[in-house]
């Protein structure tokens, strides 16, 4: 099963990697990070997708489907157990989405495992001269990813435990933003000129933090599944300060629906894993817009402040409509995928200050 495992997430990888060898661009390893990153932002979308489907245990053992590759070789076990639980977590088609964003997700550490094959191989031809291609930081990514996968094992053999699943979620928003660092060093932008851009550098550094931190809170409440446990805007449940269960709500290590105690987590506790995130939601958004109208004052920032204000405004929009909307697939993904975005914009950002 895992060769053939590997077969597949190498199959899936010959599509990048195709355009890549077919690309104009002379300059193929920046193409191969760039689109790399790419694909990582697509796994980000689908993983919200898989997530908001509750196909996370849709084959509840790792890495393949009731002991097999796909799920058609599972079919049996797959219907058998639909069967038995027909609104329980395992369906055909729930089983396919869970091993479809496995399948990308191993052709993305196929990706990685080339970039970092190219990297170590021009270093040491260039007789360890070539800092361009200093196998160090694809070497980091690589290990990022086994780590990223061990976390992915973990979300299905433990059951969705919600500090795993919000650390898998961070994870991978961190190999974006790790992507996203080492695609713009390899896009050799010219240098800033500016004297002032040296004042927003830990302005730049905060909204990213914070934003890390929101996005966690975000992974909290959608692991926990405490979208609709305030169903108004801009109250909560009707008030200002809702009832609400701290203790119970943020207690890390606790089974899905459940207290440390072993009992049902109770409404309270989710109106504040909501709560929180939504109020903590301006602070960021306050820091970011500061931080956009700052780098727009520089000429060689003003396009990339611009698209942050754009989409940290969308990304307000968004949170509140999926309120009122009481929480539709299609706005739940795009919610998820704007804080990629913005993340890597943010990315971006600070790698120009400083370089």
């Amino acid at each position: 099963m895992l060769i053939q495992l590997a077969i597949i997430g190498m199959i899936v990888a010959m599509l990048p990697i195709s355009i890549v060898w077919a690309s104009r661009d002379p300059d193929k390893y920046r193409k191969l990070v760039w689109i790399t990153l790419f694909l990582t932002f697509d796994l980000i979308m689908f993983g919200a997708f898989t997530r908001l489907t509750d196909s996370g245990l849709g084959c509840p053992d790792w890495p393949g489907c009731y002991g097999h590759a796909d799920p058609i070789k599972a079919h049996a076990d797959i219907s058998a157990a639909e069967a038995a639980m027909p609104t329980g977590p395992v369906t055909v088609v729930k089983a396919w989405i869970e091993m479809i964003h496995r399948y990308f997700a191993m052709a993305i550490g196929v990706l990685i495992v080339g970039m970092m094959i190219i990297s170590w191989r021009r270093w040491l031809q260039s007789k360890r001269t070539e800092t361009r291609f200093s196998p160090a930081f694809p070497t980091f990514l690589f290990l990022f990813v086994c780590l990223q996968g061990a976390f992915g094992a973990w979300t299905v053999t433990m059951l969705l435990q919600p500090i795993i699943v919000t650390i898998h979620l961070l994870l991978g928003m961190a190999l974006l933003a790790f992507l996203a660092w080492f695609g713009a060093r390899q896009s050799n932008q010219p240098a800033m000129t500016e004297s002032t851009a040296s004042d927003l550098r830990l302005p730049a550094v905060l909204a990213t933090v914070l934003l890390a931190i929101q996005i966690g809170l975000g992974g909290w409440v959608s692991t926990n599944y405490a979208a609709l446990a305030c169903t108004d805007f801009p109250l909560c449940n009707g008030t200002l300060l809702p009832p609400m269960d701290f203790n119970h709500g943020f207690s890390i290590w606790r089974d899905l629906g459940m207290t440390v105690h072993g009992e049902y987590l109770p409404f309270d506790a989710l109106t504040a894993i909501h709560w929180t995130h939504r109020t903590f939601a301006f602070v960021v958004f306050a820091v970011i817009v500061w931080v956009a109208f700052s780098a727009m004052r520089l000429a060689s920032l003003h396009k990339t402040a611009r698209w942050l204000l754009i989409l940290v405004t969308l990304q307000l929009m968004v949170g509140i409509a999926t309120i009122f909307l009481q929480l539709p697939l299609l706005l739940a993904v795009i919610h998820n995928g704007i804080a990629a975005l913005l993340l890597l914009l943010l990315t971006i950002l600070n790698y120009r200050l400083r370089h």
